[in-house]
């Protein structure tokens, strides 16, 4: 029996994944990139699930349910990105406040924006969920890498004596 979370053993193992990576991707796929691909990729499969039930089975609007797979989706993305794959210690609330801001953006420019409006040109809302959820993908990862859960330095004032 390991002494080793969970959390070190996912990221354990999206190191050991990069570092076999053929055609020298392993010197460009960062472990938290793989990490978020896993996660997201479970997150998204949530999302289309609730979205074929809700539209498809339920018959709800397209928007609607778009918006409500959406936030069920994130909130998990959040919880488990937080844990598992940047293992995160600092507060949460200013973390989960950056991460409203960018899933809002993310909301208006690439679900309704590219996602309904696919669909509202005649695209399969499948389909069109896929594409808006490939640049969502690519936004999404670079806002968490490098705001919602990057580093943050120490103040001047907690450098000084």
């Amino acid at each position: 029996m390991t002494d080793a979370s969970f959390a070190d053993r996912f990221a354990g193992a999206c190191a050991a994944v990069v570092r076999v990576l053929p055609f020298g991707l392993s010197r460009i796929v960062a472990p938290s990139f793989l990490g978020f691909a896993v996660i997201n990729g479970c997150t998204f499969g949530v999302d289309l699930l609730l979205l074929t039930l809700l539209h498809g089975g339920l018959g709800w609007p397209v928007w609607l349910a778009i918006s409500l797979s959406y936030v069920v989706a994130f909130g998990l993305s959040f919880v488990l990105n937080r844990a598992l794959n940047f293992r995160s210690h600092a507060p949460v609330g200013r973390q989960a406040v950056l991460y409203v801001v960018a899933i809002g953006v993310n909301y208006a420019a690439f679900l309704l924006g590219v996602g309904a409006g696919l669909s509202a040109l005649g695209v399969e809302y499948h389909l069109a969920r896929l594409v808006a959820g490939a640049c969502e993908g690519v936004f999404m990862y670079c806002v968490l890498r490098w705001v919602v859960f990057a580093p943050r330095e120490q103040s001047v004032r907690e450098l000084q004596p």
